[in-house]
């Protein structure tokens, strides 16, 4: 095959990648994957430790799962500093 040729099929599966269509999740999808309260999800977010959500229409709020399983597999990442939460005695 022709340089052009290989050029021209890899732009295109990159273009059809980049096209695809992506998988919403709704809150309830969201809450059963991952373990946490409603509140605590909403903070998580404001404050930018989860990926943000997206409203589809004024009363619909969606994200996307690509995003959700790349936010897991960070914090699969142990951090040995990690410290307990804002508020809390220190440890003894």
């Amino acid at each position: 095959m022709s340089a052009p040729k290989q050029a021209q099929i890899e732009i295109n599966s990159a273009l059809a990648e980049k096209s695809a269509a992506r998988r919403m999740l709704n809150e309830a999808q969201v809450l059963a994957i991952i373990p946490v309260s409603r509140t605590t999800l909403y903070r998580m977010e404001k404050v930018g430790r989860f990926p943000k959500s997206t409203y589809i229409s004024p009363n619909r709020r969606v994200w996307f799962e690509d995003e959700i399983i790349a936010w897991q597999n960070a914090v699969d990442e142990f951090d040995p500093k990690r410290a307990r939460g804002k508020g809390r005695r220190a440890r003894r």
